[in-house]
């Protein structure tokens, strides 16, 4: 941890986020967030209304790069996936920096009708607590630093990513990690992700997710009729896979999503699909599953004909998502931090599993956690979407405190 610079190495994490909490530009920023409400809830209502599908989030990040820019962060680009990063700098940049994200794609696609509106205390429609909360969060976050000239020992990276819902599979932190020109810089990260202020994600929940596509010669249904029939294949995939046994710990399920498949009533499909959601915390257990579900295919679509010539049906297997499973530490010292500052601002937070942006660092042994930005949400993931800002201010403390504990207060 950079601790802030006139305090002492040897006073604990809890009394370090104390003294924090108690300086005059750590209020004002305070005050900032309570001040500046109904800005933060009008940024709110302005991003939900810009699509963002997975692989479409182009011009929500422009507008995230223009708001970076008027705030004065420094080093603001976009990268060649379409990542939105800006730097507030630190005293000491070659300090390990402290990264904030926030993914910018939502689960709706292009012809959604984002119909986005207030009433009363809520504002409503698809996409404003997943993630327009977190982006608020985020901007609200960088925003006071800037306006209590906040300055930290290390530098503080502020990331808009894409990518993180669906078949976006997490490209977008993939990339920050594997590939950008911050991933040997970053040292902790925190991740803000739709709303509340109770939970902390710090076990990344693991997911591969296939489809299963069977082709064969498809005909009339009564004068081809004894014909390989795809659809019939796939019904038994299903059922032979779904009698995989499961272990009761780690927790490990799968799901059949979507089956498809055929032109009419009375035609012997081409083809027909299937997609396969298999889930759990544990890297062996997800692979297990995966061998598992290749064997029932080689079992129900063997590769040669019963004669021993080429088979009449086909199958191929094909990887639309890879959520890498992982757990944070118990003795993580970003948890430690994360814990010390829920004690002092009074918040009763629980860890949690889920999967998220912080599935990517977390699995390659670096520290990350997820939570929410603040007030209440719900119906996330349907047009019913809404978002309650009440308390957001207390989220906002959080995270600043979290962040100066981390990047140091110079």
């Amino acid at each position: 941890m950079n601790a802030p610079s006139n305090i002492t190495q040897e006073i604990t994490i809890p009394q370090q986020i104390a003294l924090l909490a108690s300086m005059r530009p750590v209020h004002a920023a305070f005050s900032w967030f309570q001040v500046h409400e109904n800005e933060l809830r009008r940024l709110q209502v302005e991003i939900a209304r810009i699509p963002a599908p997975p692989f479409g989030e182009a011009a929500r990040a422009n507008w995230l790069r223009e708001k970076f820019v008027a705030i004065g962060l420094e080093e603001v680009e976009i990268d060649e996936i379409g990542n939105v990063t800006a730097v507030l700098p630190g005293s000491d940049r070659d300090l390990p920096l402290t990264a904030v994200s926030a993914h910018l794609d939502t689960v709706f696609p292009f012809d959604s009708e984002l119909v986005i509106h207030e009433d009363r205390d809520r504002i409503y429609g698809p996409g404003v607590s997943d993630n327009a909360a977190g982006l608020v969060a985020l901007l609200g976050v960088a925003m006071a630093m800037r306006e209590a000239e906040i300055g930290c020992e290390s530098d503080v990276l502020f990331i808009g990513n894409v990518g993180e819902e669906g078949e976006g599979d997490l490209r977008g932190i993939r990339y920050i990690f594997e590939k950008s020109r911050w991933k040997d810089r970053i040292g902790e990260t925190i991740v803000i992700d739709g709303s509340g202020t109770d939970s902390l994600i710090g076990q990344a929940l693991g997911s591969r997710r296939f489809e299963v596509i069977v082709r064969g010669p498809g005909g009339h249904s009564w004068s081809d009729f004894g014909q390989p029939n795809p659809v019939v294949a796939i019904s038994r995939i299903v059922s032979r896979f779904s009698q995989t046994p499961l272990p009761s710990s780690p927790k490990t399920t799968f799901n059949f999503g979507v089956i498809s498949g055929g032109t009419s009533v009375n035609s012997i499909p081409e083809s027909a699909q299937v997609s396969v959601d298999l889930r759990s915390v544990s890297a062996e257990e997800l692979q297990r599953l995966e061998d598992e579900l290749r064997g029932v295919i080689q079992t129900e679509i063997p590769a040669r004909g019963r004669d021993g010539g080429p088979a009449k049906m086909t199958c191929e297997l094909k990887k639309i998502g890879d959520r890498p499973a992982g757990e944070l530490g118990h003795h993580s010292h970003l948890l430690e931090v994360f814990h010390a500052v829920d004690a002092h601002l009074g918040i009763h937070s629980q860890m949690r599993r889920a999967s998220t942006d912080a599935n990517i660092p977390i699995s390659m042994g670096r520290e990350a956690l997820t939570i929410g930005a603040g007030g209440t949400g719900g119906g996330a993931h349907t047009l019913r979407e809404w978002f309650d800002p009440a308390g957001r201010s207390v989220a906002l403390k959080r995270i600043l405190l979290a962040v100066l504990a981390l990047a140091g207060i110079h």
